[in-house]
């Protein structure tokens, strides 16, 4: 079989994928060109005058007539272009021989462009239709505007960030758009897997709210688990701090790491304070803390810190921004950033594999530039009669991962129909089952994670010893009957077991051995500690987050979920290598260089045009006006974009054209020119205004606008709730819950996501270890008695 050309002479992970991408937003052209970078094929259908991201600069600079801007061609490089005009023969001549649609746009816009996927299923029950919308197809708020700003709003994102003396903060840099198009490329490869299994083709409806719903950390369960009430704005302590010669970015998770903070800072009093064990209880002393670490953070340089941070082994690093990100030692040892052809150097794709290669960075076609290519001809696989099974189904997964972004990759595996084995140990349980806050009044306190609990549905829980010969000898069998092995340990964990993929591919060939290191497998930070904080901080996401005139805001774990969707999709990529060759590989997912993938803008603006994108409030980057202004009330704030002539038009009307909406600020340049000015008018306007009506009169208007919410309340939001995202599961500790399920509607004929809740501590130890090794009852008795197994943590 001939395999499609990598960047060096292996072959690409798809081979002879067929994508036709129709988008005008980054996440459509993220999604795109992640499977690019896999090997599809991949057709941009534009207008005619091109999408307009191709004159598009963050930093505002100017892009000639005629050529793309670095931006688009970061994201577009290696697809052809074509203008064909909606509903024309050629455009469904081209969507009839696609294995892929991807298709940005609501049900409204869709149908302006001719484009019925009802009707494409119809015509061709094999295709994968993706649409990718602000809040999906059905719901209430399917038809209202929105901007990823104001999506922001509606999931909590800005609600839990910032000091309560300020307003909320949003998270900088779009970071939105690159989750829901990682989200819709992962969806796109897994319901592709069903039909090359002879399965039927989905349109897969995707929702960009509840992507960033998931870039939260289920607070809703925090308040529920821990009996708290919903959490408000506070940020990290400690989190960004001033050292001699800049910022210091440190996170602290666990508590031993709190402990070992405070070693290394000199400051043994804090350790006698109970309450600053946990993150959750350092907010109300954080005066106390700052003025303990201050002076010893002021005499040290960044360097000095990092440093000793490492020896401490933990989480603390230098940040970066746009100016920095190419030159660390990270990027440079590990040759991360490659060159486009347009003149300017992009990150790699955040994926490794041994057996494969990602595809070549390839041309930036102009507008219309392939319009002569004939259309693909269309291919009639069989669909079996009764085969609308899960995608993923009889895909079978051990899971040693921990934390967020691990069990976010296994999370959506899982819903997807894989069957995913948990493997933890009573040595070393799942971190995140009590980092963060603990429950005192109940015996089985590490069953109340809520992150745990969100990211760890439809798995199965096996505690085994790896420290062990017998917990490794059974780990092996486990790995032989399985498809896929992940773990995100630091990569001395798995070299210390002696459980490397070499040692996996011997057991099972076919094995896809998923590595999900903080830094890498090898490099110079190969052992250093990291969390997703960490990374915000390192790739410059941290640098775009905040007020001007404050200090960088970390974006506080959202690059968690963004990790894991993106291992996901690299575990399929794998998996559709594997099921055409027969050839297993490790897969290695250096969580940096996802951030770096998505934060690439920062570093492409400052080497093209020699400017540092910072922060910028909660203004954004761009013409538009867009801010957090504060409403009557208490605390009450309101998220409004102005995108357009239109939008600020239908703006002016709601205020009831005050005198100052003069006709010089109808226009994108007029408004730029005078957006202090309008910013300020806005804000007087709004702090006469009630949040909820005002909200509810943009939006009838076509403005996009949305309340700062909590991220507590999220399951209040109508849209979420018609949608289904939020689904309840009984737990046999905690009782009923909301529990979150990926960003789509519901697959045709399946009425559920979720349909198991979140395991407890070894609970599926004989079931598992019966069926998948051999195990008799005395077998059992004996691993418990030796620790090998166990469902309580050890020592307690």
């Amino acid at each position: 079989m001939q395999l499609s050309q990598g960047s060096d002479d292996r072959p690409t992970p798809l081979h002879e994928l067929r994508v036709v991408e129709i988008s005008d937003r980054i996440a459509g052209s993220y999604c795109g060109k992640l499977l690019v970078d896999a090997g599809a094929r991949v057709r941009k259908i534009e207008p005619p005058q091109g999408d307009w991201l191709r004159g598009y600069s963050a930093s505002g600079s100017s892009v000639p007539d005629g050529q793309a801007s670095p931006f688009y061609s970061y994201l577009n490089a290696g697809k052809q272009s074509m203008t064909f005009a909606p509903g024309s023969q050629r455009l469904r001549a081209e969507l009839a021989g696609a294995d892929v649609i991807i298709l940005t746009a609501g049900r409204s816009r869709a149908a302006a462009l001719g484009i019925d996927p009802r009707r494409l299923l119809t015509d061709a029950p094999q295709a994968v239709v993706v649409t990718i919308s602000d809040f999906g197809w059905t719901g209430p708020y399917a038809d209202r505007a929105a901007s990823e700003f104001t999506l922001q709003a509606w999931a909590g994102s800005p609600g839990f960030r910032g000091d309560p003396a300020g307003p909320p903060i949003s998270i900088g840099g779009d970071l939105g758009e690159y989750m829901g198009g990682v989200f819709a490329a992962f969806g796109a490869l897994a319901v592709r897997r069903r039909v090359e299994h002879g399965g039927p083709g989905e349109h897969l409806d995707l929702s960009m709210l509840e992507a960033m719903t998931l870039m939260q950390s289920s607070e809703w369960l925090h308040s529920q688990l821990l009996r708290v009430p919903p959490i408000s704005r506070t940020t990290e302590v400690p989190s960004i701090e001033p050292a001699k010669d800049g910022y210091v970015g440190i996170t602290m998770v666990t508590g031993q790491q709190w402990l070992d903070f405070l070693a290394m800072v000199e400051c043994p009093a804090l350790e006698e304070i109970e309450q600053l064990r946990f993150q959750i209880g350092r907010w109300a002393y954080r005066d106390l803390i700052r003025e303990q670490i201050g002076p010893w953070l002021a005499e040290r340089t960044v360097a000095e810190i990092v440093e000793l941070g490492q020896l401490f082994r933990l989480p603390i690093a230098a940040l970066g921004n746009g100016a920095t990100i190419r030159e660390t030692e990270y990027a440079t040892e590990r040759g991360v950033f490659r060159r486009n052809p347009a003149g300017f150097h992009q990150p790699r794709p955040p994926w490794l594999m041994s057996a494969c290669a990602a595809a070549p960075v390839g041309e930036t076609a102009a507008a219309g530039a392939d319009n002569d290519e004939s259309p693909w001809h269309t291919r009639r696989p069989e669909v079996g009669a009764a085969s609308r099974t899960r995608p993923l189904e009889g895909v079978r997964i051990v899971d040693l991962t921990a934390f967020w972004a691990g069990p976010a990759a296994t999370h959506l595996l899982a819903a997807f129909g894989a069957e995913v084995i948990k493997l933890e140990s009573i040595q070393r349980p799942d971190g995140i089952r009590y980092s963060g806050g603990m429950r005192k009044d109940v015996d089985d306190w590490w069953e109340y994670g809520w992150v745990f609990h969100a990211m760890n549905t439809n798995k199965r829980s096996v505690t085994l010893d790896l420290g062990s010969e017998e917990g490794r000898r059974l780990f092996k069998k486990l790995a032989a009957g399985a498809d896929v092995v992940i773990e995100n340990f630091s990569p001395r964990v798995m070299d210390q077991f002696g459980l490397t993929a070499d040692v996996l591919l011997e057991v099972n060939p076919k094995l896809v051995v998923a590595r999900m290191p903080a830094f890498g497998l090898d490099g110079p930070w190969r052992d250093r500690v990291g969390f997703a904080p960490t990374m915000e901080q390192l790739a410059g996401l941290a640098w775009v987050t905040g007020l001007p005139d404050g200090p960088p805001v970390a974006p506080r774990g959202a690059c968690d979920p963004l990790a894991g969707v993106h291992a996901a999709f690299a575990v399929l990529a794998a998996l559709s290598f594997t099921e055409r060759t027969g050839t297993g590989q490790q897969l290695e997912l250096p969580m940096l260089e996802t951030v770096l993938n998505a934060a690439a803008i920062q570093a492409i603006e400052y080497e093209v045009y020699g400017k540092t994108l910072s922060r910028n409030g909660n203004r954004g980057f761009g013409g538009s006006i867009q801010n957090l202004y504060r409403c009557t009330g208490d605390d009450e704030w309101i998220a409004v974009t102005v995108r357009d002539d239109l939008q600020w038009a239908a703006l002016v009307d709601v205020m009831g054209r005050p005198a100052w909406c003069d006709e010089g600020l109808g226009t994108t340049a007029g408004r730029r020119e005078h957006a202090d000015d309008i910013d300020d008018r806005l804000r007087q306007w709004f702090a006469g205004q009630p949040l909820e009506s005002t909200v509810e009169r943009l939006a009838s208007a076509g403005v996009p606008a949305a309340p700062v919410v909590s991220p507590s309340l999220v399951t209040e939001n109508p849209q979420l709730h018609d949608r289904g995202f939020f689904e309840e599961l009984r737990h046999s500790s905690i009782g009923s819950a909301l529990y979150p399920c990926p960003p789509f509607a519901s697959l045709t004929g399946q009425d559920r996501w979720l349909l198991r809740p979140p395991p407890l501590l070894g609970e599926h130890n004989g079931e598992v270890l019966r069926d998948r090794c051999g195990l008799t009852d005395e077998d059992l008795a004996n691993l418990a008695a030796g620790g090998v197994i166990g469902t309580r943590p050890k020592g307690l």
